[in-house]
């Protein structure tokens, strides 16, 4: 399975009072990879696929650690874990990969539903074979990845005595 990496910039704007990214800028950073990902490695020229407008009609995001402004990028890494009939799901995760001098840093982990849309007529359509074809290269099912990020959830909560914010927002 692969996975689309998208290194978004931090920008002085993106702050909020506290020094972090702020919460709604996140979704910002979701969209920039989602479109990356969706328009820019989508089937080529000539191609169809997604260019009929598609919309989110669900986020849901768990905030782990702050994530504070540098001059370097930060890596959104995402992936699909379903893929229906007339929507599919995104997951991401915004981090720092690990190097020899830190171990990987997930400041963000978070899922989209997007749904196809026919904007001409001004209602949802059903994913084309084409798309899907795309989309089954970036195919992982959730139930692997949901575990193993609970476990590391759990150890996280436990040690730390942390928690995560989850919000939900349809458009």
């Amino acid at each position: 399975m692969a996975r689309h990496h998208y290194r978004c910039p931090l920008r002085w704007a993106d702050m909020d009072a506290f020094g972090h990214v702020n919460n709604v800028v996140f979704l910002r950073y979701l969209e920039e990879a989602r479109i990356d990902f969706m328009f820019r490695l989508a089937p080529g020229e000539g191609s169809e696929s997604f260019t009929g407008g598609s919309v989110v009609a669900r986020h849901e995001i768990d905030y782990k650690l702050p994530l504070v402004h540098r001059h370097e990028p930060v890596l959104i890494e995402s992936w699909v874990t379903r893929i229906g009939a007339a929507s599919l799901t995104i997951r991401y995760e915004v981090k720092d990969e690990a190097t020899e001098d830190a171990p990987e840093t997930v400041y963000v982990r978070a899922e989209t539903v997007v749904v196809p849309y026919n904007l001409a007529a001004g209602r949802p359509r059903r994913i084309t074979a084409e798309e899907r074809r795309f989309l089954q290269e970036y195919l992982d099912e959730p139930e692997a990845a949901s575990a193993s990020e609970a476990v590391s959830a759990s150890a996280a909560a436990s040690s730390s005595g942390s928690g995560s914010a989850t919000g939900s927002l349809a458009a």
